[in-house]
């Protein structure tokens, strides 16, 4: 989980480098399927290789391509019920290198398939799947394809229905070998103003909030831990947090309640209080402005934008004194 969580921010930062080279994938396809084959086998999954009958060739990190496909072979033998099936494809179509992982597993509901890939995402929804997955591993796939110039999709009929995942690289024609594409860069992250903040995360989703913290510690943050309302209300007394990211559905007091509250306290007239929800529509914004928040957003949240709004706070000696509330 941690490894995963340090390559996303290495990625994002531009730490991070491609070690490119001409390439046959049936080599990184190996790789990939020994690297997965203890999970695979541990569901007693089928798995099958199809492969063409002509090398296919590409311009790519070899390691970090396979790293790419273990984690799509990792996924489906998560979200797919033992005894399951899994495909995987390798074709070539109009210039392209296609690879096409295919499972007959949960699925993934319409609305869910355009965030399939955002950051602590798990398919479906379905949390007694994810065996402590954190949407991380689609998340650090969807990037290092990206970084190869290339792009993946999900795709799937429905829940019950099972799901694909189709990665396009540029081929490498045969016998001359084409320049491959520059590997795209991921753009560095804000940091933060170089300010270290104090932030309480509060999340009754221990694994979504463990994993934030981890990446909020990553940038130099000093953040603490909540899970229910009350227990939010005693550590932010303790903590004082310069910043509260606050999950509105929360066991023994909602977020709504923790905010009016601590609204009410003068010790706290400097906190920022950032709403997590899963519902972005008006009214729910209406109400998380008039219960006293900052700011507002929707979940899965995008680490960018969370970063973007930590570097728009102003300095901690600035917010001393300050109460209330604006508007998201």
């Amino acid at each position: 989980m941690v490894d995963d969580l340090l390559e996303v921010s290495r990625i994002s930062r531009g730490k991070i480098s491609l070690h490119t080279a001409p390439l046959d994938l049936a080599e990184v396809v190996a790789t990939a399927v020994e690297t997965s084959r203890p999970l695979v086998e541990a569901h007693h999954h089928t798995l099958t290789v199809t492969l063409p009958r002509s090398p296919a060739r590409v311009e790519a990190d070899g390691a970090r391509l396979a790293q790419v496909l273990s984690n799509l072979l990792n996924n489906a033998a998560k979200y797919t019920e033992d005894g399951g099936r899994i495909d995987l494809i390798v074709e070539q179509a109009q210039g392209d290198v296609v690879i096409r992982v295919r499972d007959n597993g949960i699925g993934i509901a319409p609305e869910r398939l355009p965030s399939v890939f955002d950051m602590f995402e798990q398919i479906g929804g379905a949390s007694d799947r994810s065996q402590g997955g954190l949407g991380i591993g689609l998340t650090l796939a969807r990037r290092l394809v990206e970084m190869h110039g290339g792009r993946i999709e999900a795709h799937s009929a429905g829940l019950g229905k099972g799901s694909e995942f189709v990665t396009r690289l540029a081929a490498l024609a045969e016998p001359a070998m084409e320049p491959a594409p520059e590997p795209a860069e991921w753009p560095p992250m804000p940091s933060a103003n170089g300010s270290r903040r104090r932030v309480l995360v509060v999340d009754d989703n221990v694994d979504s909030a463990e994993s934030l913290a981890v990446l909020l510690r990553l940038y130099g943050h000093d953040v603490r831990l909540a899970h229910d309302g009350e227990a939010a209300l005693e550590e932010a007394r303790s903590f004082r947090p310069d910043v509260m990211f606050l999950d509105i559905s929360l066991p023994k007091m909602d977020g709504y309640e923790v905010a009016r509250r601590l609204r009410l306290e003068p010790a706290m007239c400097g906190l920022t209080l950032v709403a997590m929800t899963g519902y972005g529509h008006e009214e729910e914004r209406r109400r998380t402005r008039e219960a006293g928040f900052h700011s507002h957003l929707v979940k899965p949240v995008d680490f960018d934008m969370l970063q973007e709004l930590l570097s728009s706070l102003p300095s901690n000696q600035s917010r001393k004194g300050q109460g209330g509330g604006k508007g998201a």
